[in-house]
């Protein structure tokens, strides 16, 4: 078990996918605090900040004993760009739930085929956007990527980056500043708008 900590992310993660179980305890350890806090910041609510949580290591399980898991980054972003899927389909089935028809009464308005095609477009528009904001920030180094990510997507400071990253406050902010130079580039050369 002594031996099995000092090994990396990467490390653990093959040696649980050969069957070492205690490989995943120890993953489960080391990134627990940090990621039950991302979804907390995200959910505001701690009973459903626990079950996302803990949705998100079942996923993670199922795709590691799937032989979904592929070595594209640090296994931290990857368990965090799940529960951010969990987080957002939990969203999108809440507002389906609470959609109120309006086949009803006298709101006819709100039936208006004009009005829904606008916001289907609407959605998809901001759907591709999405997918092309993705794509820019993957295109990134890593070490930008990085920090693009937690600045933006997990709102730490840049002097909480320089703690997590290793690196000086001024390290982070200047790969913060080439991520947007560099993503800046990216969107002129292939002509992207990011905007509806």
């Amino acid at each position: 078990m002594q031996n099995l900590k000092k090994l990396t992310d990467e490390q653990l993660v093959a040696a649980y996918i050969a069957g070492n179980n205690t490989a995943f305890d120890i993953l489960l350890s080391r990134h627990q605090t940090r990621l039950f806090g991302y979804i907390l910041h995200i959910v505001h609510n701690k009973e459903l900040a626990d079950d996302i949580f803990q949705e998100t290591f079942i996923k993670a399980i199922t795709k590691l004993r799937g032989g979904n898991y592929t070595e594209t980054g640090k296994f931290s972003a990857w368990l965090n760009r799940i529960a951010h899927n969990l987080i957002i389909d939990f969203y999108r089935q809440e507002k389906a739930e609470n959609a109120v028809s309006t086949d009803e009464g006298n709101s006819q308005l709100l039936n208006h085929l004009d009005i829904m095609d606008d916001n289907i477009e609407d959605m998809l528009i901001d759907e591709q956007i999405g997918v092309d904001l993705r794509n820019l920030v993957a295109s990134l180094p890593e070490s930008q990527r990085e920090v693009l990510i937690m600045r933006f997507y997990r709102n730490l400071s840049f002097k909480e980056i320089a703690e997590i990253t290793g690196v000086s406050i001024n390290t982070a902010l200047g790969r913060m500043r080439y991520a947007l130079i560099n993503l800046r580039r990216i969107v002129a050369e292939k002509d992207i708008v990011l905007t509806r």
